[in-house]
């Protein structure tokens, strides 16, 4: 098997050594780079290319939420894990609309970090367990998709949508649900035009008002 390639990025020592210490224990993962710094963080990961860079939110030069933003233009291919101490719901949407694929805490990172990077590898959005009911509460100003006035999902679209939300791509969606990739497309079309999503971030949003988001078992 491949190891999935991590890189690392947090300016605690203490911290930085016991993720360290965690991922080397882990035989199917790798840790390919390491950084102390948002902008070292940066050319480290853009350098070697991993296949996810868990990064502290807190920083002492840019913020953890500008580098995932960063990342997600300069190395789109790099899924992202934050970790963070933070537990309140206002940094948990603004995370992901940064471009993170997973939200973990610190003090869960000795239990849940393998699950989260598996899940975020595989594709899905992975949210901590402690801030999942968070998450799912924690909605911003409404948008059409609450008011109701583009009418209810079929079965479908409601299924093709949920997959979006949770991080898939069209691709894979087409083959979890047997149908062509044009008709994903088209069910996901339908159902963000009747519930007013005009982005991914939009989606995702909507996804975690519904639980679609919940962290997997």
């Amino acid at each position: 098997m491949t190891p999935i390639r991590i890189a690392l990025v947090d300016d605690h020592p203490v911290v930085l050594a016991g993720i360290r210490a965690l991922l080397q224990g882990m035989p199917e993962v790798e840790l390919v780079g390491e950084a102390n710094t948002g902008t070292t963080g940066l050319k480290a990961i853009c350098e070697c290319s991993p296949d996810i860079a868990v990064i502290d939110l807190s920083l002492p030069d840019i913020s953890g939420l500008e580098l995932a933003r960063r990342l997600s233009k300069r190395c789109p291919a790099v899924k992202i894990i934050a970790l963070t101490v933070h537990e309140d719901r206002a940094y948990i949407h603004p995370a992901l609309e940064a471009g993170a694929r997973g939200y973990l805490l610190k003090r869960s990172a000795a239990d849940e970090l393998l699950r989260a990077i598996r899940a975020v590898n595989e594709g899905v959005i992975y949210l901590d367990p402690a801030i999942a009911d968070k998450a799912s509460t924690s909605t911003p100003e409404p948008t059409s998709a609450d008011n109701g006035d583009g009418g209810e999902l079929s079965r479908r679209e409601e299924d093709v949508l949920k997959l979006v939300a949770q991080g898939f791509s069209n691709k894979q969606i087409a083959g979890e649900l047997e149908v062509s990739v044009k008709s994903v497309e088209t069910y996901k079309a339908r159902a963000s035009e009747k519930k007013g999503l005009h982005s991914r971030a939009d989606i995702v949003r909507y996804g975690i008002r519904r639980g679609w988001l919940a962290a997997p078992n």
